[in-house]
């Protein structure tokens, strides 16, 4: 079978791999019918992922039909259209035994730290996959794992109905949160320095908008929030300079939620921290996101509505991640068709 593999970074290939086969009975075999290609495979594309090991077949964005079940298989039947959760975990460590298994110790995620699925068929455990309404659109039902990146952020940040929320970044992933953060019930601000991502988010939801390049983001979130500031921020940008933005915008018994994995200190006093009695915390992949965001899928209240703007054969893979790489403002979502 044909599979994309990046043996070393800023090399992509399409080669050929024996098609993997059930050997456990709780076990599952994918025909691969799209793949989101995400910030994190360009990362391991251009060897700038810290968690990534090479060779590597990249791809964890990924939905596919369920051509083969294992002998102990009861959730999904052959036929079946399903998304991939593309974690795995001990159970054993401190994290999992307290519902945190997407911090596990010795977590490993499918396209990361083991080969995707950026391949003609995959096979996984039952447990990994979750069964899509197959009226849906391929191209919908791909978009799940990234949405299950916005539902973490804003169960991490606690999302209530009639907060203020604000979003710094509109990209893919800003968007995904943007998405999840309406559905909550919320008011939401977002940043971004360019204004056709901000005119998309605008589309997508997004009550206010702000360019960072044009006006005083501080300034205008006190004049929308009348000085209250915003009760979540949330940074889908990870600079030193957004953490610092995110603590001096929250308002008062607020929440910062960070989404980066940026290595570069802050300068932050604490102050702020402890007057406003914040709470900043981190989110990292998900945690049980994938059931509640299937079911907004599978009831069409979430839509990409646009965010996938780009879609690719699978031989025309190379020149998907050089159009992405020279067209960023062209490119919300790229996808890799397998049919």
């Amino acid at each position: 079978m044909k599979a994309v593999r990046i043996p070393e970074a800023n090399i992509i290939e399409i080669i050929d791999v024996p098609e993997p086969q059930l050997e456990q009975a709780n076990e599952v075999k994918i025909k691969i019918k799209r793949v989101g290609i995400c910030g994190s495979d360009m990362h391991i594309y251009h060897g700038t992922n810290p968690l990534a090991t090479y060779p590597r077949i990249v791809g964890h964005e990924v939905a596919g039909k369920i051509v083969e079940i294992g002998s102990s298989v009861s959730k999904v039947a052959v036929g079946d259209h399903v998304v991939i959760e593309p974690i795995s975990y001990c159970g054993e460590c401190y994290a999992c035994k307290n519902g945190r298994p997407n911090v596990c110790k010795e977590v490993s995620v499918f396209g990361v730290h083991e080969d995707g699925g950026m391949r003609e068929f995959a096979v996984l455990s039952e447990r990994q996959v979750h069964k899509v309404d197959s009226e849906i659109d391929w191209n919908e039902a791909v978009m799940a794992e990234p949405y299950t990146i916005g539902a973490q952020a804003t169960w991490r940040g606690n999302v209530q109905e009639g907060q203020t929320v604000f979003i710094q970044g509109a990209g893919p992933i800003g968007i995904t949160v943007l998405k999840m953060a309406k559905l909550r019930g919320a008011t939401v601000i977002i940043s971004d320095f360019t204004n056709e991502r901000l005119t998309f988010a605008k589309e997508n939801g997004a009550d206010y908008t702000i360019n960072p390049s044009e006006v005083d983001v501080e300034s205008k979130i006190n004049e929308i929030t009348n000085d209250e500031g915003a009760n979540v921020v949330i940074d889908a940008v990870g600079l030193p300079q957004t953490f610092e933005l995110s603590v001096n915008v929250a308002s008062v018994a607020g929440n910062v939620v960070l989404l980066g994995f940026n290595a570069t200190p802050s300068s932050i006093a604490q102050m702020p921290i402890t007057k406003k009695e914040l709470t900043i915390t981190g989110s990292r992949l998900q945690t049980n996101q994938f059931g509640k965001v299937v079911e907004l899928i599978n009831e069409k209240k979430l839509t990409h509505n646009g965010l996938v703007t780009h879609t690719f054969p699978l031989d025309k893979v190379k020149e998907a991640f050089a159009f992405i790489e020279e067209n960023p403002q062209l490119v919300r979502k790229a996808v890799i068709e397998f049919d």
